[in-house]
């Protein structure tokens, strides 16, 4: 599900067809965040708010430190952390715990109405569940059907590992896994996109597939130098 791009572009078009869209992952923190975007949005924004007037260093601290477990205490919680740690990193321990430090922002804008409002509008038309990937292939069977995977991309060297943003490993048995459900699809003639690193191990591994290669824009490395373009790829079933 990621940051959900695809679906807010496709959504309008989605809504005039009267179609339901299913979105999933595998992290229960941000399938929350979706939910209560979709659901309570007023009080989401009530709670962003407050955590706009009290940020600081010893506040981001103790927010990071606490669980709560009202849904919407821990949706703004996932929010507020994103909006102010370290380059907008979400990274978990092995113990499912944030633990990235804050970030060097003067002034974070944390709450965005103009933006929660709207979103919300358009995942009045979605399911969201916490599922791994694999379930898709009980409910997408029709030409009709049309499945989009944003997966963990696979590391593109041994120094740039870091790709999950949650305790689960997402390795190559996954992608290998991964690649053999979008074959699967494809061969019930479901439409299928995924994206990925632009990576010899991933091109192989798709090599019997439709790749296009796209530029797209990354802020997230330890190295400003590093940051900016890099080509990824889709692949296409």
């Amino acid at each position: 599900m990621g940051g959900g791009a695809l679906f807010f572009y496709l959504s309008a078009q989605l809504r005039a067809q009267g179609k339901t869209a299913y979105l999933s992952d595998v992290n229960p923190e941000l399938v929350n965040v979706y939910q209560c975007v979709r659901d309570r949005v007023e009080d989401l924004i009530q709670q962003l708010n407050a955590h706009q007037a009290d940020h600081c260093e010893t506040h981001y601290y103790s927010v990071r430190s606490q669980q709560p477990t009202d849904p919407v205490q821990k949706a703004a919680r996932f929010i507020y952390l994103n909006k102010t740690c370290y380059n907008g990193l979400y990274r978990e321990n092995s113990k499912g715990f944030f633990n990235v430090p804050i970030g060097r922002y003067k002034s974070p804008k944390i709450c965005a109405p103009d933006l929660l409002r709207p979103a919300s509008a358009a995942l009045q038309i979605a399911e969201i569940s916490t599922r791994p990937f694999s379930t898709v292939l009980a409910r997408a069977t029709t030409p009709q059907d049309f499945v989009y995977f944003d997966p963990p991309y696979h590391p593109l060297s041994d120094t740039s590992k870091f790709t999950a943003y949650s305790r689960y490993s997402f390795a190559e048995p996954q992608q290998t896994a991964l690649k053999e459900a979008i074959a699967q699809l494809a061969q019930q003639k479901v439409k299928v996109l995924a994206s990925n690193s632009d990576c010899a191990f991933i091109r192989e591994l798709y090599s019997g597939f439709d790749i296009k290669t796209i530029t797209a824009a990354r802020s997230i490395n330890s190295k400003a130098s590093k940051r900016g373009k890099i080509t990824e790829v889709l692949i296409i079933a």
